[in-house]
């Protein structure tokens, strides 16, 4: 590529960017901004955040999904498996189809999620990815994705990770979430020829379910 964009998945501003568990609408926003978008699935997975679960809206206020996981440190993301003893496809769709089965649009997203409740997970980043792909295309999004553990290999160090991955794609400038300035060494990228952008998302307001937004 040549003045383009590479992109990779966050949510909010953490140290590594990574595939969530049916992301926000901002996520989608950095894909459809990039010309091409990495899942990093080769990182060290995250007990206890948005890498297995997410909330949804009900009447009666926010209620959290939740993936079960057999979790041991310091597994990654790729390698983090779905406890299948759990019945947590069946709860979750009967969750779903309970609050949205009636909203607009729900026969767009209903073959979407007969999927992702009748198809045997294996891991979390499996699931996650499948997610992300076919979201992404319900969009209307065409940004090209790519899943970092199918890359060549790459340094340990956080922004040194994204210097080789951006280098490995042509790229010559990094889109970033508004948190990176937080912990993102700057130095490094501009060392490395690298332009560092940085995600102003304002997201929309619209009609929905069960009150005001």
């Amino acid at each position: 590529m040549h003045d383009s964009a590479l992109v990779f998945c966050s949510f909010s501003d953490p140290v590594f960017p990574y595939p969530l568990f049916l992301p926000w609408l901002g996520y989608f926003d950095k894909i459809d901004r990039a010309d091409a978008f990495v899942l990093l699935d080769n990182v060290q997975f995250k007990k206890n955040e948005w890498q297995n679960r997410n909330r949804i809206k009900t009447a009666q206020g926010p209620q959290c999904l939740t993936v079960p996981v057999q979790y041991r440190f310091p597994q990654l993301i790729c390698e983090v498996g779905i406890n299948t003893k759990e019945r947590w496809q069946h709860k979750q769709r009967q969750t779903i189809m309970s609050n949205y089965g009636k909203a607009p649009c729900w026969s767009l997203l209903e073959p979407f999620f007969e999927k992702i409740f009748a198809e045997d997970w294996q891991t979390i980043g499996e699931l996650n990815i499948h997610a992300v792909r076919q979201l992404a295309a319900l969009l209307g999004i065409v940004t090209p994705l790519h899943v970092a553990s199918k890359l060549p290999s790459s340094p340990a160090d956080p922004d040194e990770r994204l210097i080789a991955i951006t280098r490995h794609f042509g790229a010559d400038t990094y889109l970033a979430g508004s948190g990176g300035h937080g912990y993102m060494d700057l130095s490094k990228y501009e060392t490395a020829g690298i332009q560092v952008a940085f995600q102003e998302y304002r997201h929309p307001e619209y009609r929905q379910m069960f009150g005001a937004f």
